[in-house]
């Protein structure tokens, strides 16, 4: 997308870890010139939306029978697409979103270029944390113009937690039994349960990582419906990708009071959107060996959730993405020093 002005139309299926999808044609034209229209400074395409399960899978978007991933994809565009401000679940662990915009979110230096909009919330008038379910972000700058996020070309923001567990409530995480650990090529795979309860139950989806550890996805009483996504054939769904810190704490020690923790900085659905610390800088991007990437800019971004953790009643901590924004055509200026001391 050269001048930073450049449309893509595309419907593709991206693979993305150790999931496989189908593809279909990419068109891609230019429209620079005098005649280019003024760009948006918000999501234009949704590529690929594939969540893990989750609550508010199938109901976020509203699943309908025949709907298949195009249609998905389309129905999360309608959500979130331009400013509408709806929202996308990406369920547990490893669910994720592919996002594109109708020009190249520029790389501009000392300041943050965008941030991913979530529904984080602080509680009891803390600033500590509340309702953060932490979304890693990675970019995607389209280096030969061919309208699409080829693999080669994705690169992680590196947040606070990315690299190695860094948050100043970790001791407390721990001597609650969290496990702290940032895992760098976490995998997990859930499998589709054989017959759907309809009814509350603590062993709903089984699911299995590469760690050696097993569990469940628990189906509470305010979400009866399916939680594994019903537009994908599958019998099981594997995920891959960083995973954080489990942030989530009993405060009552009753199972009536969960606390997610916030991380400090660099993740989206992990600050109040109205919040400096929400924005993210193009400059912390680095590659799969840790090492920072110079990008002139980005073209694409995906959102995918980061901790593997059930939150007794809250359910699963699943990232939730109302939208996306480029900051420098919004005119808000916000350096990258403010939020990454």
């Amino acid at each position: 997308m050269r001048n930073f002005m450049t449309r893509t139309l595309c419907g593709v299926l991206l693979p993305t870890a150790a999931v496989l999808f189908g593809g279909v044609s990419c068109e891609s034209i230019d429209v620079g010139g005098d005649d280019t229209p003024e760009a948006s400074p918000y999501i234009t395409r949704v590529l690929d939306y594939r969540p893990a399960v989750g609550q508010f899978v199938n109901e976020l978007p509203r699943y309908e029978a025949g709907d298949t991933q195009q249609t998905m994809n389309g129905k999360a565009l309608e959500s979130i697409g331009g400013n509408r401000q709806g929202i996308v679940s990406l369920g547990g662990f490893g669910g994720y979103i592919v996002v594109g915009f109708d020009h190249t979110i520029e790389n501009r230096a000392g300041l943050c270029d965008f941030r991913v909009l979530g529904n984080a919330f602080y509680a009891g008038g803390e600033t500590a944390g509340g309702s953060c379910e932490p979304g890693i972000v990675s970019v995607a700058y389209d280096a030969n113009d061919n309208g699409l996020p080829d693999e080669e070309e994705w690169f992680e923001i590196a947040g606070s937690s990315t690299l190695a567990a860094s948050e100043a409530w970790l001791p407390e995480a721990a001597a609650a039994g969290n496990d702290t650990q940032t895992v760098a090529g976490y995998e997990i795979t859930y499998y589709r349960p054989d017959v759907e309860p309809g009814a509350p139950t603590a062993e709903y989806i089984r699911w299995e990582d590469n760690l050696g550890q097993s569990g469940f996805r628990a189906m509470n009483r305010a979400h009866l419906q399916s939680y594994f996504p019903q537009w994908i054939d599958a019998d099981r769904l594997t995920f891959r990708g960083t995973r954080l810190p489990q942030n989530g704490l009993d405060r009552s020690g009753e199972g009536n009071n969960y606390f997610l923790y916030a991380f400090a900085w660099g993740y989206a659905d992990n600050r109040p959107n109205g919040e400096a610390g929400s924005a993210i800088d193009i400059d912390w991007a680095v590659d799969a060996s840790g090492n920072p990437v110079q990008l002139p800019g980005v073209d694409f971004i995906r959102i995918q959730t980061g901790v593997n953790q059930e939150n007794g009643w809250l359910g699963e901590c699943s990232t939730e993405v109302l939208g996306a924004e480029d900051l420098h055509l919004l005119g808000v200026r916000i350096e990258s020093r403010t939020v990454k001391p």
